[in-house]
């Protein structure tokens, strides 16, 4: 476990190192749930365009989806293991490059960071449209492209190890996969009851 612990914060420190003043400035952005309301604004407009009336219950599965996700996180894992976030980490204190936000202060989270609640719910979203929108557009897969581009933002802004980050990816994939099993189950029903 130790040496795993070791090998998370010497790829923390590799990727955390990648670092310019644009970059700061475009990762702090992107960072941020009020950067993708068009992505989410579009996303909502394929679910009613294509769902029509089911559109409320795809709806619902989606807010249930990062419910969980944020719990499982948030709620349990990180008052659990207790896993100080790199920028509150002593022995990483001198080495971490942490990004300034607007105030004048370093962006720092909150004290614990396993796992990242960023990477569930992205990667919870990602996954469910994945699913649910694979039949009819096949380039519904880049939406992993954008859950990985918000989960490397944390490690830039030195608030998540990559293993927070993959453990709170993995998080998010299980419970939309589950959701959307939920959601599959209900369809199924409520068009042969």
């Amino acid at each position: 476990m130790e040496t795993l612990r070791e090998l998370d914060q010497q790829l923390f420190l590799l990727l955390n190192g990648f670092h310019t003043p644009v970059l700061d400035y475009f990762m702090m952005f992107i960072s941020q749930t009020i950067a993708w309301i068009p992505l989410y604004a579009y996303l909502l407009y394929l679910i009613v365009r294509e769902h029509k009336k089911e559109s409320w219950i795809i709806l619902i599965c989606i807010a249930i989806t990062i419910v969980l996700t944020d719990r499982i996180t948030s709620g349990l894992m990180k008052p659990y293991f207790l896993r100080l976030r790199p920028s509150h980490e002593p022995a990483l204190q001198h080495l971490v490059h942490l990004v300034k936000q607007r105030n004048g202060e370093f962006y720092k989270g909150g004290l614990y960071g396993f796992a990242s609640s960023h990477a569930a719910n992205t990667f919870g979203i990602a996954t469910f449209f994945f699913l649910l929108l694979r039949p009819t557009h096949r380039w519904i897969g880049l939406l992993f492209a954008w859950a990985i581009l918000v989960t490397y933002s944390r490690i830039y802004l030195g608030v998540h190890y990559p293993g927070d980050v993959l453990a709170g990816a993995l998080v998010g994939a299980i419970c939309a996969w589950i959701v959307f099993r939920l959601y599959r189950f209900y369809k199924y029903r409520s068009h042969h009851p």
